[in-house]
């Protein structure tokens, strides 16, 4: 019999009696509670070793999704899943957002109830016994999970990474081809708990569309011409680990809606089977496109979209990175000099000057390609401008920065009526930063403390003010 306690917090008796029943079936040591005072009390007790919570967002003393924001410290030591109805499905994805490991929608199916539970208790366990195994992000690093860089786009997608890796949440990777996203999506997985099992990757776009869902879910043998055996999908030999489908986008509608009911109900169904079967994986997935656009012009399920991008992940291109274009290059030269076995030095100032003009649509795998062929073409020790290829214009400005090159609607100024401004003066000489901070700040504060409040009212989700704060104040401490 397992000794992991699940704290079951459920108002409705005939539920959280259901939800135990079949947990201690499963060998799970129960404790229930029907309000949120009560939690705190069970899970502030010395000995409390709670696995994992399975927690109600109505509750009769308040708001799961609002004790889950004003006790951050609970999901750092111990698996939350939430329990929400259909019309709560948002709010359930916002508590994926705060760190959630998974949520159920009601009624709650038995079998996927244990399944997620089991999977909640790996999370604690891996958490506990080795709280270091999660890559650091410590500001400034240069070398993480497989990417390069120091700049604050990676710095910020170092921290996503790292805050998402123990969640069994869904991630939706997006950025231009080239800038890494099967890199952040192995990343994740080797950051987690799932670090050990399957990372098994699908290039959506690569395969014939009548051989998809035999490659992702599987077939029997004589389901279809040329299934000659029994076969396991993706889906399957990812079992415990990751699946992840990148350019999700080229996926056909039809494939679309078997891939929407295996999130829902954790099971697969092979070609030509009659029964499905359960299975226990994370999935990632990627796009090159926009995928808001996709769904706008009906080419991608919006259903799915949502239930997929319960945490988006954005990399950015390759010209935005500032100096981390030189720490890459100078990386991958290293690299293929060894290969090659050559020396090379690092790259000149005004090598590295004229890298950091140039756009490189092909962002960081166009670099690669740059930095192998210099290694095979040319002798070493030095490179220089004279070596560049013809598409790198060194006559190029240096792309403006966001927060140098003034907008067009500034020059228009002069004709705008400045009465309606009037009232803002007194935020003349504030940074940009600085009044979104004080924004942000007088919401919370007008709400009552409450963080998923304050983002109704801006407008946005409450991660991004939880990511805000988090810069702000670590910002302070490093003053």
């Amino acid at each position: 019999m397992s000794s992991h306690k699940i704290l079951i917090i459920e108002d409705i008796a005939s539920l959280s009696i259901a939800y135990a029943g079949h947990l201690e079936t499963a060998g799970f040591h129960c404790v229930i509670v029907d309000n949120l005072a009560d939690a705190n009390i069970e899970l502030g007790r010395e000995d409390s070793g709670f696995s994992a919570v399975l927690l109600d967002l109505q509750l009769p003393d308040g708001n799961g999704l609002d004790w889950l924001e004003n006790n951050g410290a609970i999901l750092s030591e111990v698996s939350v899943i939430v329990a929400t109805a259909d019309g709560s499905i948002n709010r359930a994805i916002d508590a994926m957002r705060l760190g959630a490991y998974d949520f159920m929608v009601k009624p709650l199916s038995p079998t996927r109830l244990v399944t997620v539970m089991k999977g909640a208790v790996e999370v604690t366990k891996s958490v506990r016994t080795d709280e270091d195994k999660a890559p650091e992000n410590g500001s400034g690093a240069t070398d993480f999970a497989g990417f390069i860089g120091a700049s604050p786009p990676m710095q910020e997608v170092y921290r996503q990474i790292k805050n998402v890796a123990n969640s069994k949440a869904t991630v939706f990777i997006t950025g231009e081809s080239g800038t890494g996203k099967e890199v952040c999506a192995d990343a994740i997985h080797k950051a987690g708990p799932r670090a050990k099992k399957p990372f098994v990757a699908i290039n959506c776009g690569a395969i014939p569309e009548d051989l998809l869902e035999s490659e992702l879910f599987g077939h029997l043998k004589g389901s279809f011409t040329g299934a000659i055996t029994d076969r396991v999908g993706a889906v399957q030999a990812a079992h415990g680990g990751t699946l992840f489908l990148d350019e999700i986008c080229e996926m056909q509608l039809k494939l679309q809606v078997k891939l929407l009911r295996f999130l829902q109900t954790g099971t697969v169904q092979r070609v030509g089977a009659t029964q499905a079967e359960d299975v226990d994986v994370r999935i990632i997935c990627a796009t090159n496109r926009n995928p808001a656009r996709e769904v706008e012009q009906g080419r991608f399920r919006e259903d799915l979209y949502y239930r997929l991008a319960v945490v988006p992940i954005g990399l950015p291109p390759l010209r935005e990175r500032g100096s981390d274009i030189t720490l890459i290059a100078n990386s991958f030269l290293m690299r293929f000099a060894e290969e090659e076995g050559k020396k090379f030095l690092p790259l000149s100032a005004s090598l590295a000057e004229s890298f950091e003009r140039h756009n490189w649509p092909g962002n960081v795998r166009e670099l690669q390609n740059l930095m192998r062929r210099a290694a095979v073409m040319f002798p070493g020790p030095h490179l220089d401008s004279s070596l560049l290829p013809e598409f790198v214009d060194q006559t190029a400005p240096v792309p403006e920065r966001p927060s140098l090159a003034p907008e067009p609607a500034i020059a228009r100024a002069a004709s705008i009526d400045p009465e309606p401004f009037d009232g803002l003066s007194k935020l003349d000489g504030m940074t940009l930063d600085q009044i979104e901070r004080l924004v942000v700040e007088r919401a919370v504060c007008r709400c009552d403390g409450s963080l998923t409040k304050a983002a109704r009212q801006l407008g946005v989700s409450p991660s991004t003010l939880y990511r805000k704060r988090e810069k702000w104040d670590m910002a302070a401490s490093e003053a």
